[in-house]
């Protein structure tokens, strides 16, 4: 089954592709480069597991993240040569919003469907639930703190963020240095009793090699998904703040969304809270910082000065993810509550027409 993925997933791109060039509505393109990316989301799913297997769910979710945030990465840069940093700043809160609420929220709604009490290292939770504090706090509230106090003085606000920036992203490389290596012990898989030795579905390098592929089919994939979403929404009345904030962040990420929420229908939620989680670390205390850096370096300076709707909603996101948590199990009454407040969230962005 898993050789048809990636001819399925070509033939429903190439599909898309064609209605767009015979000027097809948008809708049509949208709705065939959406299927297109779920089979590539089979593929890259059994990928993350196999790695996981071989290097253990951190390493396997961490590529998972990396692979995934890597394309949001160089859109980010694209983006910010045109100028365009207050979408930056909307695509990094939707990322942050989509992949703590939404895509943790699904997992744990999912999963504790089919098992109902999962279970994963509560060491390891606690670990993230304090890296998550940090990087809503430090990064992202401090520099707005600031810079509100001082508003005869805009600088405040940029220093604060360059500041918070670099400090985030040495915090974040100490993590991985903590958790991969001289702490590495602390974060052992949560085995059920009497589970043997799995299988990996592939071998190594067929798994590498297959999510560096899917990883780039996903690019393009999303890129043109988001494109046809930006030309739907602009006709249904969406503002950008609404597109950036829950529509691009859901539908440009919905492969590692799926691998999350597959991971989580399997039991392996080590491996599903380190994709949703890891990955939203990865945004706050790496993507975030480096794209403020190349800001910097290409002459557009960006700050990392977000609304107060944006910080609000990023800090109780965290808030609650991280009482979710924090008792190493979870259920599908945990994952509405999470869904639930995305949703509050969402109608929320979407009133605010004006917001810049």
């Amino acid at each position: 089954m898993l050789k048809w993925f990636v001819p399925l997933s070509v033939v429903f791109f190439a599909g898309s592709l064609v209605g767009d060039l015979t000027h097809l509505p948008p809708v049509f393109s949208f709705f065939l480069t959406g299927i297109a990316i779920i089979p590539v989301a089979g593929w890259m799913g059994q990928a993350t597991e196999t790695l996981a297997i071989y290097a253990g769910p951190r390493v396997g979710g961490l590529l998972s993240a990396t692979f995934g945030n890597a394309v949001e990465l160089i859109i980010g840069i694209i983006a910010l040569r045109e100028g365009l940093q207050t979408l930056v700043k909307a695509s990094i809160t939707g990322s942050i919003l989509g992949n703590l609420l939404f895509v943790l929220g699904i997992s744990f709604l999912i999963g504790g469907i089919r098992h109902p009490i999962q279970r994963f290292n509560v060491k390891a939770a606690r670990s993230q639930s304090a890296m998550l504090w940090l990087s809503v706090g430090v990064t992202f509230v401090l520099p707005a703190a600031f810079a509100a106090s001082a508003k005869t003085d805009p600088s405040v606000g940029k220093v604060v963020s360059f500041v918070a920036a670099v400090v985030a992203l040495v915090l974040y490389l100490s993590g991985l240095l903590f958790s991969l290596y001289t702490h590495r012990y602390l974060f052992e898989t949560v085995h059920d009793a009497g589970e043997g030795h799995e299988q990996p579905p592939l071998s190594l390098w067929v798994a590498v090699v297959s999510l560096v592929i899917t990883t780039v089919m996903v690019a393009f994939e999303s890129e043109w998904l988001v494109g046809a979403v930006k030309v739907v929404g602009h006709r249904l009345g969406w503002s950008d703040v609404f597109m950036g904030v829950i529509v691009i962040a859901i539908v440009g990420n919905a492969a590692e969304h799926a691998s999350a929420v597959w991971m989580a229908w399997k039991n392996k939620m080590e491996l599903s809270t380190e994709i949703a989680v890891g990955s939203t670390l990865q945004v706050a205390m790496f993507v975030a910082p480096v794209l403020l850096l190349v800001s910097y370096a290409i002459g557009q300076p960006m700050s990392l000065l977000f609304s107060w709707p944006e910080l609000m909603s990023m800090g109780a996101a965290v808030l609650l993810v991280v009482v979710l948590m924090l008792d190493g199990e979870s259920n599908w009454l945990e994952g509405a509550l999470a869904l639930g407040a995305y949703f509050v969230m969402a109608v929320g962005f979407f009133m605010l027409k004006g917001l810049t």
